[in-house]
């Protein structure tokens, strides 16, 4: 029997189909630009201070890379973070960025609440008792006395021009009673 030329495909699996939808073609710039972005993540970690570095799980051939790269200044530093970057492809990075950006969000919760209280003492200054209560409603463990005396002196301060220590005393008081 001779085969005629359609018939070799019916020698072709039908899973051959399949395989060809499941591959997936990147492009160069695709690579290049996900290549980018570990770099800018390396620079992050590199610009990270000690402490938060090492809330962020590395493991140690990275980490020592990241230290190393804190270290060189100009050039070497480009390199390094190139370094860096080639590192991160070869890992997993969504548990480095989750630790990252809670880091950041946990700064900049602490920047909105900074202001918070910076806005409130100015109140405190300017208004006195009529914010008091603002202050006594927010934080029932305030001691009264110890806020009176304080926005007074501030008041004096302010009304002198003098270095604001009392003022800077009420931020630190309220920042405790913030934090307890």
């Amino acid at each position: 029997m001779t085969r005629q030329p359609e018939d070799w495909l019916d020698d072709v699996p039908d899973n051959q189909e399949e395989e060809d939808e499941e591959i997936i073609w990147v492009s160069k710039s695709e690579i290049k630009r996900d290549a980018e972005e570990l770099k800018r993540l390396g620079a992050e970690l590199v610009d990270l201070g000690k402490n938060s570095l090492n809330k962020i799980p590395l493991d140690e051939d990275l980490r020592n890379a990241i230290e190393l790269a804190q270290r060189i200044k100009k050039e070497g530093r480009r390199r390094q973070l190139q370094l860096i970057g080639k590192m991160l492809r070869q890992r997993d990075e969504d548990p480095i960025r989750q630790a990252l950006d809670k880091l950041k969000n946990r700064h900049n919760q602490q920047v909105a609440l900074f202001h918070k209280l910076e806005h409130l003492r100015d109140r405190l200054i300017d208004q006195g008792d009529d914010a008091m209560t603002e202050v006594i409603t927010l934080y029932p463990q305030a001691d009264r006395q110890q806020l009176r005396s304080m926005i007074r002196n501030a008041q004096k301060e302010k009304a002198a021009n003098k270095t604001p220590k009392a003022a800077r005393q009420i931020f630190q008081y309220l920042r405790e009673l913030a934090e307890a």
